[in-house]
């Protein structure tokens, strides 16, 4: 059955953001790309609790969750919440990689654009999941 509801702009960006985080959060478990980003993670964070492996694996499973609670509106407040707040929290290793480029080559973001787009993110994720 055909309907006339159009998808309105906020659960078109729900549901682009929604898989984006999903999907990122999937490459998070793939061995060549669990290499790369676990070289990202500060040597603060080695060990504390955590190796750098099992942080890219917890980061991956945070960022499909994020993902998937935006989806689901019960958990869609939350989500956005979290998310904005693991945006934060990752952005140390964003930070890092720019400062060492050399070693990290075109995944390396410079970081004044990093620092833009984590803003927006930000933003994006707040306005999905409390819109």
């Amino acid at each position: 059955m055909v309907t006339d509801a159009a998808l309105e702009p906020i659960d078109l960006a729900r549901v682009i953001t929604a898989v984006v985080f999903v999907a990122i959060g999937i490459t998070h478990f793939v061995p060549p790309i669990v290499r790369g980003m676990a070289a990202m993670v500060p040597a603060a964070f080695h060990g504390r609790p955590l190796s750098p492996v099992a942080w890219v694996w917890l980061t991956g499973v945070a960022e499909i969750a994020g993902g998937l609670g935006l989806l689901w509106e019960p958990t869609r407040a939350a989500a956005g919440i979290a998310l904005a707040v693991f945006l934060v929290c990752v952005f140390p290793a964003n930070a890092y990689a720019a400062r060492h480029r050399d070693r990290f080559g075109v995944v390396a973001v410079p970081f004044w654009p990093r620092l833009a787009m984590q803003v927006l993110l930000i933003a994006l994720v707040l306005w999905v999941g409390l819109g």
